[in-house]
């Protein structure tokens, strides 16, 4: 049970979810194939570092996406960010002034965004490397246009 879940309010489903994209592996899996030939071809003690380097990433990233947690519920908007130190924002939907996104070109390319929650007041949440960020933000936007409408 992850943190959106067991801090609903009572009456409060989750509407939907947003996931971190694969693609935070990827530059540890490549410096990790990079440490591998320069361990097998130039230098071992350097490839090793190297491999050394990419295995802190890929836990780094690991931690990352089992950590992050963005969600629409039927009342707010919670996103939760870190293991150790953790960072959460909750807005109520009458809050939220709107979703910005980010996209790099890589980003576009494989499907990801920053994307930034922004809530009355100036306070703003960005969260990188949302997988499905329109429909993400579209279902975000239907919910709260619906529960402010009632």
């Amino acid at each position: 049970m992850g943190y959106v879940d067991s801090n609903l309010m009572s009456g409060e489903q989750v509407v939907c979810k947003a996931n971190i994209h694969w693609f935070v592996f990827v530059p540890g899996v490549v410096l990790f194939v990079v440490g591998i030939l320069l361990f097998g071809v130039v230098d071992g003690t350097f490839g090793a570092i190297v491999i050394f380097l990419a295995i802190l990433f890929l836990l780094k990233a690991f931690i990352f996406r089992i950590s992050t947690e963005l969600a629409v519920t039927s009342k707010r908007v919670i996103a939760k960010w870190g293991l150790i130190k953790r960072n959460t924002i909750e807005l109520n939907h009458s809050k939220v002034e709107s979703f910005a996104i980010e996209q790099s070109i890589l980003g576009r390319l494989f499907g990801f965004v920053t994307l930034s929650v922004n809530g009355t007041g100036g306070r703003s949440a960005p969260i990188p490397s949302i997988d499905a960020p329109l429909v993400f933000r579209r279902n975000a936007m239907e919910t709260i246009d619906s529960s402010q409408s009632r």
